[in-house]
């Protein structure tokens, strides 16, 4: 009998090793299941906190626009401010005539005949930190040049402009073929417009061929001229960044598109805006436009220097 038992455990000895194989098998299919969970779970974190940094990288995008937009917004306001002030002043420096202060418009009107006649006040000439001697204003010439000319007698523009092409070429032969590709034959004609004052002109001269003006860049650095990039409106006074986009949103883009449009369509499209651009005047924009389409910075200055806000106060 004891024979048949340790037979028959014999026989099922695989049983010993079948049950704790099962038993792990199960333990480590629950355990895996539970870490399975827990890995979608974080996955699903991760993919909610992605969704939720794309809508906050949206949100902050459009945070960014809206204050460059208020920005532009305040600037424009700044703008129109300062022109309602400018309006307020100029309403309040106008005289009222009524029959308490007759005796001050009498008072006032012998005043003005007697300034008659003195001379008036020579209008400053923003040109005049020009010096006769900046040779370097002509272009083709730079400091180097500026020496050698200055060595052989030419020291300022005025002699530049009388001496002849032949007579500069004979300086630079001078010495021998260092100087022998430079071409000075424009230069009695800059230097003529030049010492004649004549800036404008020797800015576009210098313009002809399509090249930067040496003059214009010069008279920017110096402060005398304002730098405006081609077809800028905000050149236009009146017109800040905001109406400057606002314009073009409306097909006038350039200085020539702004010149020929008419002052009722200027004002159909600030009224478009409701009452955002009210104190906005566009009754000089196209002939300040005109202006600047033509080049003529000089004539536009003045008149700018004429206008009161913006508006033409005759």
């Amino acid at each position: 009998m004891n024979l048949n038992i340790f037979t028959n455990f014999c026989g099922y000895w695989w049983l010993a090793w079948l049950l704790p194989f099962i038993l792990g098998l199960i333990l480590g299919w629950l355990i895996w299941g539970k870490w399975a969970r827990r890995v979608r779970e974080l996955e699903d974190d991760l993919a909610k906190a992605r969704s939720r940094n794309n809508d906050l990288e949206k949100k902050l995008k459009a945070c960014q626009s809206s204050r460059e937009d208020l920005e532009r917004e305040l600037k424009d306001y700044k703008y129109q401010l300062s022109a309602a002030k400018a309006e307020v002043s100029s309403l309040r420096a106008k005289p009222t005539t009524t029959n308490s202060n007759i005796e001050n418009t009498s008072t006032g009107i012998a005043a003005g005949l007697a300034s008659q006649s003195t001379p008036p006040t020579a209008k400053k000439d923003k040109y005049a930190k020009v010096n006769e001697d900046n040779l370097q204003i002509i272009e083709g010439i730079g400091p180097k040049m500026e020496q050698v000319l200055k060595e052989n007698g030419v020291a300022n523009l005025k002699i530049l402009a009388n001496k002849s092409p032949n007579e500069l070429r004979s300086i630079l032969d001078k010495y021998g073929d260092k100087y022998k590709i430079i071409d000075p034959s424009d230069w009695t004609r800059q230097a003529s417009l030049a010492s004649n004052h004549k800036w404008e002109k020797l800015m576009n001269h210098q313009k002809a061929d399509g090249s930067e003006s040496k003059a214009e860049k010069m008279f920017i650095k110096m402060g005398i001229i304002k730098a405006f990039s081609q077809d800028d409106l905000k050149a236009i006074e009146g017109i800040g960044p905001k109406i400057s986009e606002l314009l073009m949103s409306n097909g006038i883009g350039t200085w020539k598109a702004l010149a020929d449009s008419s002052v009722s369509r200027l004002r159909t499209i600030l009224d478009s805006q409701g009452s955002k651009y009210k104190l906005a005047d566009p009754s000089t924009w196209p002939k300040q436009a005109q202006m600047a389409a033509e080049g003529d910075w000089d004539k536009l200055e003045e008149y700018q220097d004429f206008l009161n806000g913006g508006k033409d106060p005759s």
